[in-house]
Formats: C-alpha cells, structure tokens, sequence
C-alpha cells in the first residue's frame, strides 16, 4: 500500500459519513496484512527490535514526568484486549504501566457522570495508561442494550470529544484502538474456550446474548469511531483475526507514537563533575 508508517495504514478513514456502513469504516479487514509483517516468525523476529526502542523511549517518558500516554481499546469479546496488554504492552516495563480493566458499573459509579470513572483511572505524567474498554461502552453497550435513551447516548459524543481534547492539553497522548476481529474468528475463540477446560474462566454465556446482535454492534462501533476520531485522539482499525498481527501492529502504533513525542531525559539539578569527584574520592 506504500505506507512509511503503520499508522497510516490502520488509521480509520476520513471524512466518512456516520451513517456510513461498518465495512466501509473498518478498513482494513480483520484477516489483511495492509503494512508489515506477513507471518508469525517474522513478526515475532521485529517485536524484538520494537521491545528494544521501546524501552529507551519509556524510560525517558517516565524521567521526565511530563507527559503521559493513554491507549484505549475496544473491540468484540475475545478480539484479544487481555492479549494485547499481556503481549504488546507486555514490551514495556510494568513499573511505567496503569493498566485499568472497566467492567459493569457499580451502583456508586452510576450515580456519577459516565466519565467520573474514566478520570480516576487516568494515568498520571511518565506513565502509559491502557484503557481495557472503557468510555466507549458508553455509547456501545448502552445503545445497543438499551441501557439509556437515544438522545443521551448520542449526546456523549460531544462530551468524549470535549473530554479527550481536555486530555490532549494537558500532556495526555491519547491512541485508540478497534481491534477488528471477524465472526468467524470470534465462533472459533469462543468454541476454544468452551473445549479447553483452563479456559472455562475466560467463557461467559453472555457472550453469545452480544454475538446474536453483531450487526448492531458493528452498526454502533463504527458510528463512535467516526464521531470521535480526530488528530488529537485518533482511532485505528487494527486487524485481529490474527494474533501475532494484532500484537505487532498496537506494538508498532505505540512506538510512532512516542517516537513522535519524544520524550527527553531530564536535566540534572546537580553539578555532574563535583558528584563524580566527591563519588572517586
């Protein structure tokens, strides 16, 4: 496709329609390979050197304290978010992590605006803060469930845009992920966890009550994406359907995205010649 960076690739296309259809929105495909890597050794072969870059980068977002970075993601059950955080984000050091898993609201949470949850969860400066879902339920599961009326899930689009250009300004990097997986590839996860007795954990019927509305949920996806991705919070597509791809294009994504930032060693507040001479002597 003659992308220099990956993030060109996967990034959601512009200027559609929110009335546009999912297929046309989630570009590309969950199965594609549009930029990288083609086979599992040779991506594992790259994460290698990403790990490397990645670790220099973090060190110096974390000494300087200044700025920090949010990844968001969202996606169908078992389109790999708990993967992607244990493989992908599994390249960084932990001690720079926060990584914040949202469930069902609990009734204290309820009594609050929908963001109130999102700000205590937010990372402070060094860190790399990775939403497993997040806001987005907000205007996804409570569409598609019925858990408000249309005019105030629609409403919230206006209040995520507000709320993570307030993020933007004060140092926050926000990146977005839609982890793009297929309904094929979801049947065969999900068979897996239902085979596999260690994976019974993983399984819950509910998650089939989702599958049987995909059209709706797909239809309610792509309408936030679109509404809500802009150059200060963007959304990218990244194809699922395949592990190894997954973890290697977020892992990608996330060292653009510092490399962009650059985050610089601080200066030291002492003299270096005098510490090192009171240090020989």
């Amino acid at each position: 496709m003659g992308h220099d960076r990956v993030r060109d690739a996967l990034r959601i296309r512009q200027g559609l329609d929110p009335d546009t259809k999912p297929t046309k929105v989630f570009r590309p495909r969950p199965d594609e390979f549009p930029v990288g890597p083609h086979s599992k050794s040779n991506a594992a072969k790259q994460l290698v050197g990403t790990g490397e870059k990645l670790d220099k980068l973090q060190e110096a977002l974390f000494a300087s304290g200044t700025n920090s970075v949010l990844l968001v993601l969202q996606g169908m059950d078992t389109s790999g978010k708990g993967g992607t955080i244990r493989h992908a984000c599994g390249l960084l050091n932990p001690q720079g992590l926060h990584i914040h898993s949202f469930k069902k609201p609990t009734r204290a949470e309820l009594r609050h605006d929908f963001l109130w949850r999102i700000r205590r969860a937010l990372p402070p400066p060094g860190m790399i803060g990775v939403f497993d879902r997040s806001h987005y339920e907000d205007v996804l599961i409570a569409r598609v469930e019925n858990l408000v009326s249309e005019d105030v899930w629609r409403g919230r689009y206006a209040q995520i845009n507000a709320f993570e250009r307030e993020l933007t300004a004060a140092g926050t990097v926000v990146v977005k992920f839609f982890l793009h997986i297929s309904p094929e590839a979801q049947r065969k996860r999900l068979e897996d966890r239902l085979l596999r007795p260690e994976k019974h954990w993983k399984y819950n019927p509910a998650d089939l009550d989702a599958r049987a509305k995909w059209d709706d949920y797909q239809a309610a996806y792509a309408e936030a994406l679109v509404q809500t991705d802009s150059d200060n919070a963007p959304w990218y597509v990244v194809p699922s359907d395949h592990k190894w791809y997954r973890n290697w294009a977020v892992s990608e994504i996330l060292l653009e995205t510092l490399q962009d930032l650059g985050p610089k060693y601080p200066e030291p507040d002492f003299d270096v010649d005098e510490e090192l001479a009171k240090l020989r002597a």
